[in-house]
């Protein structure tokens, strides 16, 4: 089959879904698209086109003319009185199924309009993904350019770190022993306790919790997270992310006044280090 053959099958695809196609033809375009991914997917994209494309096909044609023209010397071949005669029913006008060509380039918008959208789908699925990831990772701004396209940025810190900035109230410690360094700011809510806590020169791997010890010796976990190999806060680490400092923060539903100290503690229930309220 010549390359000009197998355009024509494919082009055939427009025509099949109007149902202008014989039934010899049609038969034969079956028989090829059951083994054609080309044809198969751009009928699918004309999937619900139907009423468009049948607008298209009933198109009227352009009305034949009216005039008639009589060269010099010859004689009319009108029957005499014909200008008399009542006009007679117009012909009906057959129209013709719309080319190929139309038709394709009808499936080739509709393709590009279903890719634009799927592209602008994942963006907005990617941003919100990101928005949703927490902890010591960095924080994701979603914006829109000119075009309207959405664009994820990253931004310069994490939500925990922004509220570690504005808090007021901290105290830090460092534990004599562990030197792990830790400074913990507290935020009063009418639900209890904001806590925010930055956290140095930790090794990993470790599962830690930071955990709120009341004046009466209640203790309330406020919230937990792993440290890498690499860990957290270390000046000197081979790994850039490790010399970072640490942020996460949680709530306790104890109130600021009622809370004694705070504790970093392993999974394990090894101490890190304390820091009084």
């Amino acid at each position: 089959m010549t390359m000009h053959e197998q355009e024509s099958v494919h082009d055939a695809v427009g025509a099949y879904v109007l149902g202008v196609l014989d039934d010899a033809d049609a038969a034969a375009f079956e028989m090829h698209l059951a083994g054609c991914q080309i044809c198969a997917a751009h009928l699918e994209d004309f999937s619900g086109m139907e009423p468009m494309l049948a607008m298209l096909a009933e198109a009227p044609a352009p009305a034949p003319s009216s005039n008639v023209v009589n060269l010099p010397g010859m004689r009319s071949m009108q029957p005499p009185g014909w200008m008399d005669a009542p006009p007679s029913r117009p012909v009906p006008v057959v129209p013709a199924p719309p080319s190929p060509k139309v038709l394709n380039g009808l499936l080739d918008e509709v393709a590009a309009k279903r890719a634009a959208k799927r592209r602008r789908g994942m963006y907005l699925v990617a941003a919100a993904a990101a928005l949703i990831i927490g902890g010591p990772a960095a924080a994701v701004v979603v914006t829109a350019d000119d075009t309207g396209s959405t664009q994820a940025q990253p931004h310069s810190t994490s939500p925990a770190e922004d509220a570690f900035a504005h808090i007021q109230d901290k105290v830090d410690h460092t534990d004599a022993t562990t030197k792990v360094s830790a400074a913990v700011g507290m935020e009063k809510k009418a639900w209890g306790t904001h806590t925010v806590l930055e956290l140095k020169n930790v090794k990993g791997p470790l599962k830690c919790n930071l955990i709120a010890v009341s004046k009466t010796g209640e203790e309330e976990i406020v919230t937990s997270w792993a440290v890498p190999e690499w860990g957290y806060g270390i000046p000197d680490s081979p790994n850039p992310a490790g010399k970072k400092p640490l942020y996460v923060h949680g709530g306790a539903a104890m109130d600021s006044n009622d809370i004694d100290h705070f504790e970093v503690r392993t999974f394990e229930g090894k101490k890190l280090v304390e820091v009084e309220a």
